[in-house]
C-alpha cells in the first residue's frame, strides 16, 4: 500500500477510536439517541449537515455531473433548503412532543399504531437506501487505493458504521462532523484547485470539456447548462430532495438533541448552509474528473474520482478521500442510528415500556443487525447511480412527509385520511418506479401488450413519469379530500385538543448563542 492507503485506514481508525471514547458517555437510551440534550447550535448544525453530506451529497452528485451534467448541482440548493424546511416549521414540534421518531407523531394525535408503522417503512425505504449506498461507496474508494477484493472493503466499510453508531451514538456524530464537515470542504476544494491547475486553468479545463463530452456523445450545452437535465428532472429531484425532509425521522433526534429550543432555527439554517456547500465543490470535482478520465458513469466514475484526488499528491489526496470517507461516516452514523430507534419505537409496541437500560440494548442490537443486511445488500447489488438510487429512497418518504405537514397545520385531518394518503402515495411511486425499471427499455418497443404500451407511455412522458410526482400529488390532494368526505367524530376532539396545547405555538424566536 502507499501513503494515500496508509492514510485512508489511519483516518478512519481514529474516528472508531473517538466514538469508542465517546462511549463511556452514553448511558441511558437518550444520551445515545439524542445526545442527552446536550447540543449546541455548532454541534447541531454540524450533526445536521452530515446527514446530507454523506456518499450521494459526495461521490452521488459528483458522478452523476460527471455522466450527465452540471444540472445536478441543484442537490445543493435543495439540500439547502430542506434543511431550512424542516429548521423553519418541524423541529420545535418535533421537540415539544418529544418525539423520537416521526411516525410517533400519529400515536399522540389519533393513538395510531397503523399510521405509525406505515410512516416507519416509508422512512425505512428510504433509509435502507442509505445505509446500503455507505458502504458501498466506502468500499469503492478503500478497494480503488488499496487494490483489495471490493467484498473486503465492504466488510471494512460496514464495521467502521455499525462500530461508530453503537459506541458514539448521536453525540459522537455531531463532535465528529465538525472535523469532518470542515475537512472535506477544504480538502476536496484544495484538490479540485491543484488538479484545476494541472489541467491548465479553467479555461483549458472548459476546453477539454468539449473533446471529452464530443467522444462521449454527449449533448455539449445540456451538459454545461444547470437547466440541461431537464425541468422534469430539476422538479423531481426537488421533490424528493427537499419536499421528503420533514419526514426523515432522524432530524426528530436532532430537534430534541438541542440543549435549548432557540438553537433549532439557526442549528437547521448553517446545517443548509454547509449541506448545500458540499454538492458544489463535489460538483467541480466531477468536472474535472469528467475532463481528465472522460464521461464514464456508475463504478468507473467513482474509482476515476478517487483517481484525480490521488493524482494531486498521495498525502492530500488521502485526506481528501480520508475525508469523503469521514462524511459518508457521518452521514451512515446517525441514519443508522436513526433506523434502529425507529425499528424499536415503532415495530415493538413493547418497547414503550422498556427501561432505558432495556432500550439502549434494543437500539444497539437493532443497529448491528440492521447494518450488517445493509453491507450484505451493497455487496451484493450493484447500481449505477448513487445520487439516483438515493432519490428513489426519498421520494418514498414523501407521503409521510406531507401527512405530517396536515397533522401540525391543519386540525381538522383525520387519521383515516393520513393513513389512506400515505399508503395510496407509497404504493403507488413504488409502483411506477417498479413499471418503469421492467417496461421503459428498448427491447419493449415492439413486443406488444402491457409491455409496449408502458414503453409507449414513457417516451411520450420522459421524465414526468418519475415517481415522486405521484408521492407527491396524490397525498397532496387525498388527505384533505377524505378529510372533508368523512370528518373527525366528536369524542375525538378531546384528544385533539391536548395534542395541539401540546403542540403550542410554534415559536419564531431565536439566539445565536
Amino acid at each position: 500500500m502507499d501513503l494515500t492507503a496508509y492514510v485512508i485506514l489511519a483516518y478512519l481508525l481514529f474516528f472508531v477510536a473517538v466514538g469508542i471514547y465517546i462511549s463511556s458517555g452514553n448511558r441511558s437510551s437518550a444520551d445515545w439517541a439524542i445526545g442527552g440534550g446536550t447540543l449546541g447550535v455548532g454541534m447541531l448544525a454540524a450533526g445536521v449537515a452530515g446527514t446530507r453530506i454523506g456518499g450521494a451529497g459526495t461521490y452521488g452528485v459528483a458522478g452523476d455531473v460527471i455522466s450527465e451534467g452540471i444540472g445536478h448541482l441543484w442537490y445543493g440548493v435543495n439540500s439547502f433548503a430542506a434543511l431550512f424546511l424542516v429548521g423553519l416549521f418541524f423541529a420545535i414540534p418535533y421537540r415539544k412532543l418529544k418525539l423520537s421518531s416521526v411516525g410517533e407523531v400519529f400515536d399522540r394525535r389519533f393513538g395510531s399504531r397503523r399510521c405509525q408503522s406505515l410512516t416507519s417503512l416509508c422512512v425505512q425505504a428510504e433509509y435502507l437506501v442509505v445505509n446500503i449506498i455507505e458502504p458501498y461507496v466506502i468500499a469503492t474508494i478503500v478497494s480503488g487505493v488499496t487494490g483489495w477484493p471490493f467484498g473486503i472493503c465492504i466488510i471494512i466499510g460496514a464495521v467502521v458504521i455499525v462500530l461508530f453508531t453503537v459506541t458514539g451514538g448521536l453525540k459522537g456524530t455531531a463532535i465528529t462532523n465538525i472535523v469532518h464537515c470542515t475537512v472535506i470542504i477544504f480538502g476536496l476544494a484544495t484538490v479540485g484547485y491543484i488538479a484545476m491547475q494541472n489541467l491548465g486553468g479553467w479555461d483549458a479545463v472548459v476546453a477539454q470539456s468539449e473533446v471529452m463530452l464530443t467522444a462521449a456523445d454527449k449533448d455539449i450545452p445540456s451538459w454545461w447548462s444547470f437547466t440541461g437535465i431537464g425541468w422534469a428532472t430539476i422538479i423531481a429531484l426537488f421533490i424528493s430532495a427537499t419536499i421528503h425532509t420533514p419526514a426523515a425521522s432522524v432530524y426528530a433526534n436532532y430537534a430534541s438533541s438541542a440543549a435549548k429550543q432557540e438553537y433549532l432555527i439557526p442549528g437547521f439554517f448553517l446545517a443548509g448552509v454547509i449541506a448545500a456547500i458540499m454538492p458544489l465543490v463535489a460538483g467541480f470535482i466531477g468536472i474535472l474528473t469528467m475532463v481528465r478520465y472522460g464521461a464514464e458513469a456508475g463504478l468507473s466514475g467513482y474509482l476515476n474520482i478517487a483517481q484525480l484526488a490521488i493524482d494531486t499528491g498521495p498525502l492530500l489526496g488521502g485526506i481528501a478521500l480520508a475525508a469523503v470517507l469521514a462524511a459518508v461516516i457521518s452521514s451512515g452514523a446517525p441514519i443508522l442510528l436513526g433506523s434502529a430507534t425507529m425499528l424499536v419505537n415503532d415495530w415493538i409496541p413493547a418497547s414503550k415500556n422498556y427501561s432505558s437500560d432495556q432500550k439502549l440494548r434494543a437500539y444497539k442490537l437493532v443497529t448491528i443487525i440492521y447494518g450488517s443486511g445493509a453491507a450484505f445488500c451493497a455487496w451484493y447489488f450493484n447500481f449505477g447511480s448513487v445520487l439516483q438510487f438515493l432519490l428513489l429512497g426519498f421520494a418514498m418518504v414523501v407521503p409521510p412527509a406531507i401527512a405530517v405537514t396536515y397533522v401540525f397545520y391543519w386540525k381538522k385531518t383525520t387519521e383515516q385520511a393520513a393513513f389512506w394518503g400515505m399508503l395510496i402515495g407509497f404504493v403507488s411511486g413504488l409502483l411506477m418506479w417498479l413499471l418503469n425499471n421492467w417496461f421503459s427499455g428498448a427491447e419493449n418497443a415492439d413486443v406488444g401488450g402491457f409491455a409496449q404500451t408502458w414503453y409507449e407511455l414513457c417516451q411520450y412522458l420522459g421524465e414526468w413519469r418519475d415517481p415522486s410526482f405521484l408521492t407527491l400529488l396524490l397525498p397532496l390532494f387525498i388527505i384533505p379530500i377524505l378529510t372533508l368526505m368523512f370528518p373527525a367524530k366528536e369524542e375525538l376532539a378531546e384528544q385533539s385538543d391536548d395534542f395541539y396545547k401540546k403542540l403550542g405555538r410554534i415559536q419564531r424566536n431565536f439566539t445565536w448563542a
